[in-house]
């Protein structure tokens, strides 16, 4: 800058002439503009190679078909969009990438950036700049995996055939980097996020997390191997005898599933009905057996509840203030296609179940005294 100004001062010795003014004014400009174009994050984060998806809509890089997967830096990339009402926070100038995709039909899109080095943020658009779905740090609530915690992952979004959409790979404040991006079909059982029950009287099923190897001490019936036979004993804390139940199930390891039996104390009336919905597809069955024998385990009445479809039924006890035992689990073995993580929730309500006791976790010997 210094030597431009000394080449402007030498054109005129006296001063600078108007034109001279203008053609300053001009350059100086233009300088601004570049420095501004450039984003800081683009100077600081990640090495530019030229891989990438387009840098706006109009130049968004084409994804022909699923699965797809690319890779990419947007270090030399700049700013151009903002899902400020989508994340909550405008102002963020972080350089981003643009894909596009128009499914053939109806589907279900799962879209990932598990792998990538910096902190990412991911959204799709529709052609009116619409937000269809948006993610920030997805990883963050799972540390265990390898997809870096400040990451992102929109597990399901719901597309429409014929409709172009934008996929946009952007960064929290001014970060760049490398991504890894992922877009598949998934399963569409992950659309359903069930809602949390809000009003007492609420138990809250305190299993700990699922995950590989994984040997539940905790309430898997006689399911169990370690000879401990562990159950739910569940029962209305207030008064009226209902109760709304939230638990997980899912999975461990391959071709290994989580169960939950649970051992509901009836009321007088010696009905209860047993209303449940889940986020994945899920067995609800009404059993009778000569306890504690485990060999002769009678299945009375079954459901399939979820994703995000209830169900019910009514389970009879014939001594009124008796008990009655159920158990829960997913239909498959193994996880449905685009499933993240081990476990999934479920809500179980129930009316008729005998008041006044806690809900707790309960052994095989806490069970045998209950009918002595």
């Amino acid at each position: 800058m210094n030597s431009l100004m000394q080449r402007l001062s030498h054109s005129n010795r006296g001063g600078l002439t108007m034109r001279h003014l203008f053609v300053f004014v001009l350059l100086m400009a233009l300088v601004g503009s570049g420095a501004e174009a450039e984003s800081p994050a683009a100077a600081d984060h990640g090495t530019p190679d030229g891989r990438q998806g387009g840098e706006t809509m109009s130049d968004a890089f084409v994804i022909p078909d699923l699965p797809f997967t690319d890779t990419g830096n947007t270090s030399d990339n700049v700013h151009d969009y903002d899902a400020a009402a989508c994340f909550g926070s405008p102002g963020f100038t972080a350089p981003d990438v643009v894909y596009s995709y128009t499914p053939a039909a109806d589907e279900v899109l799962g879209i990932d950036l598990c792998g990538s080095s910096y902190n990412t943020r991911l959204y799709i658009m529709d052609g009116n700049m619409d937000i269809i779905a948006c993610d920030d740090n997805f990883y963050f609530d799972h540390a265990s995996s390898d997809c870096g915690p400040l990451t992102s992952r929109i597990e399901a979004v719901s597309v429409t055939g014929g409709t172009e959409y934008f996929i946009v790979v952007d960064g929290f404040l001014e970060y760049a980097g490398d991504y890894v991006l992922a877009v598949d079909r998934v399963d569409p059982s992950l659309l359903c996020h069930i809602a949390y029950p809000l009003y007492p009287p609420i138990w809250y099923d305190i299993e700990p997390p699922l995950g590989p190897g994984y040997v539940d001490l905790y309430n898997s019936g006689c399911d169990d191997e370690s000879g401990t036979y562990p159950y739910i004993v569940a029962n209305s804390f207030g008064t009226g005898g209902s109760l709304d139940f939230v638990g997980a199930s899912g999975w461990t390891d391959p071709g290994v599933y989580d169960t939950d039996w649970i051992f509901c104390l009836v009321g007088p009336t010696g009905v209860c009905e047993w209303t449940m919905d889940a986020e994945q597809e899920t067995y609800g069955f009404f059993l009778d057996f000569d306890y504690p024998n485990c060999d002769d385990v009678v299945v009375l009445d079954q459901m399939i509840v979820g994703p995000c479809e209830p169900g019910s039924m009514t389970l009879i006890e014939s001594e009124p203030g008796g008990s009655v035992w159920i158990k829960i689990c997913p239909t498959g073995i193994n996880p449905p296609a685009g499933f993240f993580g081990y476990q999934y929730d479920y809500v179980a309500h129930f009316e008729g179940l005998l008041s006044g006791l806690s809900t707790e976790s309960i052994t095989l010997d806490k069970v045998k005294s209950l009918y002595r």
